[in-house]
């Protein structure tokens, strides 16, 4: 009789809870999502990424601006021109009482050539593209790292809370049960209060849980650009760990940082300062050439018109003196330069470091992972025994509610593990240069 009591006890705190949680989640609309959801959406919703994106648009904007050079200028049109008063003649020969109009009307084309400008330029134009496109790349893997990372940990949140609903329905249970026991006489009145504080317990744990999983959703939520007023949860039944790649020989490789999209920005705007210091070295003594030309009516205002034609050409050198004396431009191009070369190296630093860390952390979670699994199945093992136990009486209640602190914290241990040990995983994808 007591069994049977115990039991519908259960299922209606089982019901209640369920109910309650569903009335708390009611007004939050949820949207499901899994990895697969988040590195597409991040991909493709992520600001920070459209920003770069549309950076490198306007690089490739400014390359195609650059490639006008050569091309020449039209232009048509009229022009009048109107002198009433005194006007020098050709022999130097002052005129009073003068008056002149005349009309021009006609097409032209003026073209200006600088070789230097125009060759150098160009192609330091499309390697600063080239390292804007490196850019955006390296940006996105980060993004979507970040996205990836927030995923986890809103995934460890939501198990985290599964994992607490349960513990707090099992403890309900066992109040119930403690309840019934001391009204036969068999249990002493203070053993079921320790059980109802216990009870409170987790579900001060539970709402703490829920608060926690609503700010890793914000989290992710706005790295994806979603909407507002929505509660990410994942579809994902469980959290494994993931073998993205298990020989990481690649880390063995001394110049690894050179498939890194940093490395390769850094090394395209390198080559896009030294492209334009040939403008001001080799490129100096490269000449300008001009063409202008038009065929047009020239005459009076009113008439008559009479066809005239012009063409003018000059090939020009410009060489500044300072060039060859103070030396100015050579020195700032070259400042940059040795600024950039330093950038460089300090990456390669910086990315040496990271391998090192990457390295580190994807150890550690592989052996916490390990550690926290068999601690779970233990911890597993000794509630059961513990509960089995205190329904033939042998056992205090304490030891249950010991018994579930341990495993709800290996519970949380073993999912922070193996969160831990794939994002270091894709962490050490994007430290080895690879794309997400």
């Amino acid at each position: 009789m007591i069994r049977k009591k115990s039991n519908m006890i259960k299922l209606t705190a089982l019901l209640l809870l369920v109910l309650s949680n569903a009335l708390l989640f009611s007004q939050i609309k949820t949207y499901p999502i899994n990895l697969g959801t988040v590195l597409e959406l991040s991909g493709a919703n992520n600001l920070t990424i459209k920003e770069y994106n549309l950076r490198y648009q306007q690089s490739l904007a400014d390359k195609t601006k650059a490639d006008e050079w050569w091309l020449p200028s039209i232009y048509f049109g009229a022009t009048t021109h109107y002198l009433n008063g005194a006007a020098m003649n050709t022999d130097g020969s002052i005129l009073h009482d003068f008056e002149r109009n005349n009309l021009w009307a006609g097409l032209g084309l003026f073209i200006e050539w600088n070789l230097s400008k125009g060759i150098y330029n160009t192609l330091a134009a499309e390697q600063k593209a080239e390292a804007w496109k490196y850019r955006s790349q390296a940006e996105r893997n980060q993004q979507i790292l970040k996205a990836i990372e927030a995923y986890y940990n809103l995934q460890v949140e939501q198990m985290k809370f599964s994992a607490v609903q349960q513990l707090v329905i099992q403890s309900d249970s066992l109040a119930q049960q403690i309840k019934i026991q001391v009204d036969a006489g068999l249990r002493y009145q203070s053993e079921y209060l320790l059980a109802q504080s216990n009870y409170n317990h987790l579900k001060i744990s539970l709402l703490q849980t829920k608060v926690d999983w609503q700010e890793k959703s914000a989290k992710l939520r706005n790295i994806l650009n979603l909407e507002n007023d929505v509660l990410l949860i994942s579809s994902d039944s469980v959290l494994v760990p993931i073998n993205l790649n298990e020989d990481y020989s690649d880390t063995l490789e001394v110049t690894f940082y050179q498939k890194r999209p940093e490395y390769l920005d850094l090394q395209s705007d390198l080559y896009s300062l030294e492209t334009q210091r040939k403008t001001v070295s080799a490129g100096v003594f490269m000449p300008s050439l001009q063409i202008a030309t038009d065929d047009a009516l020239f005459g009076k205002v009113q008439s008559p018109y009479y066809n005239t034609y012009r063409l003018n050409a000059a090939l020009v050198w410009q060489i500044p003196l300072g060039r060859f004396t103070y030396n100015g431009d050579l020195k700032q191009y070259d400042a940059k330069i040795l600024i950039q070369e330093n950038e460089l190296e300090k990456f390669k630093n910086q990315a040496r470091q990271e391998l090192t860390q990457a390295n580190a952390q994807l150890q550690s979670a592989k052996e916490q992972m390990k550690l926290a699994e068999e601690a779970l199945k233990l911890s597993a093992e000794a509630l059961n025994q513990s509960i089995e136990r205190q329904k033939l009486g042998t056992a205090i209640p304490f030891e249950v509610f010991q018994a579930q602190q341990f495993y709800l914290q290996a519970q949380v241990d073993y999912l922070k593990a193996v969160s831990d040990y794939n994002k270091a995983q894709y962490a050490m994808e994007v430290v080895l240069g690879k794309t997400l």
